[in-house]
């Protein structure tokens, strides 16, 4: 198994497009040509977790933290991330990260602990700006539909529950091949009018290569005329926490209950109980803070996360409850997303969910 087999796998769960300007997922440490033995799944690369892919004999670790994070100066063993850096060089062991394109994408990390408190009619809290584009093009009728249906097939044309959304309307493109040129129709030097379709089409950012390859390959023209538009409408299928509903509406207490025991949390601070029954619950993975007024915004009961400081806990006015399970204990599910990922699409090969708890905050009883 070539290591770029898989980081392909892992960039079409999670492509690099939807990670954070700050940060540094992706492929830190390997080549993409080293054959891979099997790989070990982790939420952070420590020592211990290095140590234990050495003793299985895996030569891929796959961490939803980047190991590299901040821009390494020099590399002399004087702390833990320089020493892991040189020591899975000289095991020669990938490290691969894939960290904010995994919380932003529909079925990622927030979706994982959603799952895992049985929320339905699930939705991204905080849709994503930015990531749409729209592609125009123009093509003579007798291979508009061809074209049409083989950039829907690359990736455009996706809005919400319908696929092959497009726009067409008709008219006339003047050209005129010079000497050099070698026109599909039209005479060399002369003025040429065709009737051709303007076609529009929209799709993520991170589908353009596949999109643009697809309309070069089956446009007829030698030349081939397109435009691309940057979109701010909200893409619903990527962003950033989930808002969904519990089945039943059930008492504060008991649900916050229900969450510390699923997530196994040993220290779930929240904010005072509101009187008022569970029902509809916002989440986010990881830290969430940022994603308070939209959990407020969305009328939840509910908003659990971790990493809220204390001036963060007024922002719930009573309107709703505020619950910190924890950094890790909000992201630690998505280590089985990634290892069945995996088995699905590669089913002979070895990959394991690390052994080690790699939490670094302790809670005394």
């Amino acid at each position: 198994m070539k290591l770029g087999d898989i980081t392909l796998i892992l960039e079409q769960l999670a492509p690099l497009s939807l990670q954070e300007s700050y940060d540094n997922a992706g492929l830190l440490i390997g080549n993409r040509d080293d054959e891979i033995s099997g790989a070990l799944i982790c939420l952070d690369v420590t020592e211990a977790v290095l140590d234990e892919a050495i003793q299985k004999g895996l030569n891929l670790i796959i961490a939803h933290h980047p190991l590299i994070f901040k821009p390494l100066k020099r590399i002399t063993a004087s702390n833990a991330t320089e020493r892991i850096v040189m020591k899975s060089i000289q095991e020669r062991i990938a490290i691969y990260a894939i960290h904010t394109n995994l919380d932003s994408v529909l079925n990622g990390v927030s979706a994982c602990l959603a799952g895992k408190l049985g929320l339905v009619s699930t939705s991204i809290l905080a849709p994503r700006k930015g990531i749409l584009r729209k592609l125009v093009t123009f093509c003579p009728l007798s291979h508009a539909e061809n074209v049409r249906q083989a950039i829907c097939n690359a990736g455009a044309g996706q809005i919400g529950n319908y696929d092959n959304c497009s726009f067409s309307v008709a008219g006339k493109g003047t050209f005129r091949g010079l000497e050099n040129a070698n026109p599909f129709v039209g005479k060399l030097n002369s003025l040429h009018t065709e009737e051709e379709l303007r076609i529009e089409v929209i799709y993520p950012v991170y589908h353009e290569s596949n999109v643009i390859a697809a309309l070069r390959q089956t446009h007829p023209y030698e030349e081939v005329a397109f435009d691309i538009y940057s979109i701010e409408n909200e893409y619903k299928d990527a962003g950033f926490g989930i808002i969904g509903e519990l089945p039943q509406a059930v008492g504060e207490e008991d649900f916050l209950r229900f969450v510390k025991t699923v997530t196994a949390s040993v220290c779930l601070r929240h904010t005072a109980f509101t009187g008022r029954m569970v029902k509809r619950v916002a989440l986010c993975g990881g830290s969430g803070s940022f994603l308070l007024k939209e959990a407020l915004a969305a009328s939840a009961d509910v908003f659990v996360t971790g990493d809220i400081k204390y001036h963060e806990f007024f922002e719930a006015e009573n309107r709703m409850i505020i619950a910190d399970i924890g950094h890790f204990e909000s992201e630690q599910f998505v280590l089985e997303l990634l290892h069945a990922e995996l088995i699905e699409k590669f089913p002979n090969f070895a990959n394991f969910i690390s052994g080690v708890n790699t939490n670094p905050i302790h809670c005394l009883s």
